[in-house]
C-alpha cells in the first residue's frame, strides 16, 4: 500500500513540477475540512522519536540546547523531493513554548508523509532538570522570584542576579509586563547578551547532527517568534531549500513595520525592551490573543460574554504553565537594532574585544534581523506564508501593503507567496468545529504538494 502511495506521489510531483506548481491564494473552510479528513485518514507510518540535547560553545560560554527528532522506523520510507534528496522539516516554536509545542505537527508530518522532522528549542527553554521537561509552579513565585531560563544543566540563576520591574509602556496590546532585568556582572546578564549567537550556533549544529547536507533537503518553519530565526538560519545552512510557513513572522526588520499599526503605531515596540530584561509571561499573554480572535470570529458581540472569555484565558494559562513562558527573543523578532547593538557591545566588553572586533560583532547581531547581502551569499530561499482566518498580527492586508513589497525590494528578491486559510487562529493546531487538529492538516497537505510539486526548486541558483 505504501509503495503504491509513494509511486502516486512521485507521478503527481513530476507532473506538477513540469507545470510549475503554485499554491492557491485562498483555502476555503470546506476545502480545509476535506483536506483534514483526507490527511488524518492516511495510514500511519511507524516512527521513532528521540530527544537530542547537546552542549555547544558560543561567545565563550557553554549552552545546552536541542530538541527532538522524528524519523520513520523504516528510513527507506522517507520520500525524496525533486532534487533527489530526502525530505526533512525543521520546526522552531513560538514565543511562549519549547520544542514540545511542535510535537503534534512533527508527528503528523513523520507519521503520515514519512518526512524526517526535527524540532528545536531556543537556548534556555528546555527544563533540563526534569525528565518530563515540564516547568514547575508558576512563572511568578510566592516569594517574588520568577522562573528563569535553564541555559545549562549546571547553570542556576538566583534572584540576586536580577531585579523585578513592571512595565506598562506597551499596555494597549500587552497589558502590564513583568520583567526580570539582569544586573551587569552576573551570569544572567552575560547570557541575556549572548543568546543570539547561541541560537545560530545551536540551530546549525542541530541540523548538522541530524540532517546532513549531502543527504537531506530541509524545509524550515518558525511559528510566530520562530519565524525570524527560521529566516536567519535559511541563509546560513546550505541545505535549507525553502521556508514552509504558517503564522510565521518574517525577518525582524520587516515584522517591525508589519506590526506597526498594532498596539503602538508610532512609539515603542516590544523588541525595544532592554536586552537584559527577561519578559516573564502571565495570563495576559493569553488575553492578547483571545480578545482579538474572539472579535475576528464572533464580532463585537463577543464582549457581551466577557466573563466566559476571561474564563478561557485563565483556563488556557493554567494548562500552559508547564511551558517555559518567558521570552528574551524580542530584539531579533522585532528588528530592534539598538538593543541588538547594546547586547553585542555588552558581549564584546566581557570578551575584551578591540574596537574593530566589537563593530564586527555588532554587525553580526544586527544581521540576525535582516537578510544577508553581498557576493557569494546564499539567497533567501523560496517562501510560503500561511495566514489563519483569525490572526491579529498576520493579516492579508498587511502582507500586501508591507511584507510582500519589502521582500520584493531585496536584492535579489526571493520567491514569495501568501495563502489565506479561511479558518483557524494563530495557534493553528487548535481544534475547531470539523477540524480536530485545526488548520494544520490542510497546511501540511499544501506544504507536501509544494515540496513535491517543485515550488522550492523551480527557482534561480541558491547563491549569487
Amino acid at each position: 500500500m505504501f509503495k503504491i502511495l509513494m509511486l502516486c506521489l512521485f507521478v503527481v510531483s513530476a507532473v506538477a513540477a513540469a507545470e510549475g506548481w503554485e499554491p492557491p491564494a485562498e483555502v476555503t473552510r470546506e476545502k480545509m475540512i476535506a483536506d483534514s479528513n483526507e490527511i488524518l485518514s492516511l495510514p500511519d507510518i511507524p516512527i521513532i522519536v528521540k530527544e537530542d540535547i547537546f552542549r555547544i560553545r558560543a561567545v565563550d560560554m557553554d549552552w545546552d540546547v536541542g530538541g527532538a527528532v522524528f524519523t520513520p522506523k523504516d528510513e527507506t520510507k522517507i520520500p525524496r523531493g525533486p532534487d533527489g534528496k530526502k525530505i526533512a522539516v525543521f520546526f522552531i516554536h513560538g514565543g511562549s513554548g519549547d520544542h514540545r509545542s511542535k510535537e503534534k505537527e512533527a508527528r503528523l508530518l513523520a507519521g503520515k508523509f514519512g518526512f524526517k522532522v526535527v524540532t528545536f528549542s531556543y537556548p534556555g527553554r528546555i527544563n533540563l532538570n526534569d525528565p518530563s521537561r515540564d516547568w514547575p509552579d508558576d512563572t511568578i513565585h510566592a516569594d517574588g522570584s520568577v522562573r528563569t531560563p535553564a541555559w545549562t544543566t549546571d547553570s542556576v540563576i538566583t534572584p540576586d542576579q536580577y531585579e523585578i520591574r513592571e512595565d506598562d509602556s506597551l499596555g494597549t496590546k500587552y497589558g502590564k509586563l513583568t520583567l526580570a532585568c539582569a544586573k551587569e556582572g552576573t551570569e544572567m546578564y552575560d547570557r541575556m547578551a549572548g543568546w543570539e549567537v547561541a541560537i545560530e550556533t545551536g540551530g546549525k549544529e542541530m541540523m548538522k547532527r541530524n540532517l546532513p547536507v549531502n543527504e537531506y533537503s530541509i524545509y524550515i518553519d518558525g511559528h510566530s517568534t520562530g519565524g525570524p530565526f527560521a529566516f536567519m538560519l535559511s541563509q546560513r545552512v546550505d541545505n535549507i531549500v525553502g521556508v514552509v510557513g504558517m503564522e510565521n513572522s518574517p525577518f525582524g526588520y520587516i515584522f517591525r513595520v508589519q506590526t506597526r499599526s498594532s498596539g503602538n503605531p508610532t512609539g515603542k515596540q516590544y523588541g525595544d525592551l532592554p536586552f537584559n530584561c527577561l519578559h516573564v509571561r502571565t495570563w495576559r499573554d493569553g488575553a492578547r490573543y483571545e480578545g482579538p480572535e474572539a472579535l475576528m470570529l464572533e464580532g463585537p458581540e463577543a464582549l457581551m460574554a466577557l466573563p466566559n472569555l476571561m474564563d478561557k484565558v485563565f483556563e488556557r494559562w493554567e494548562k500552559g504553565k508547564t511551558q517555559p513562558n518567558f521570552k528574551v527573543e524580542g530584539p531579533v523578532h522585532f528588528g530592534s537594532v539598538h538593543q541588538l547593538a547594546n547586547a553585542a557591545r555588552a558581549t564584546a566588553k566581557r570578551l575584551d574585544l578591540n574596537e574593530a572586533d566589537t563593530e564586527a560583532l555588532v554587525h553580526q547581531y544586527i544581521g540576525y534581523s535582516h537578510e544577508l547581502q553581498g557576493a557569494k551569499v546564499k539567497r533567501v530561499p523560496p517562501i510560503i506564508f500561511g495566514i489563519a482566518e483569525a490572526s491579529a498580527d498576520h493579516t492579508y492586508d498587511r502582507y500586501e501593503q508591507v511584507t510582500l513589497p519589502m521582500f520584493a525590494a531585496m536584492d535579489p528578491p526571493p520567491k514569495v507567496r501568501v495563502v489565506q486559510f479561511m479558518a483557524g487562529t494563530h495557534g493553528y493546531s487548535a481544534p475547531q468545529k470539523d477540524l480536530p487538529m485545526g488548520t494544520f492538516p490542510s497546511v501540511a497537505k499544501l506544504w507536501r504538494d509544494a515540496i513535491l510539486g517543485g515550488y522550492y526548486h523551480n527557482n534561480l541558483k541558491a547563491y549569487e
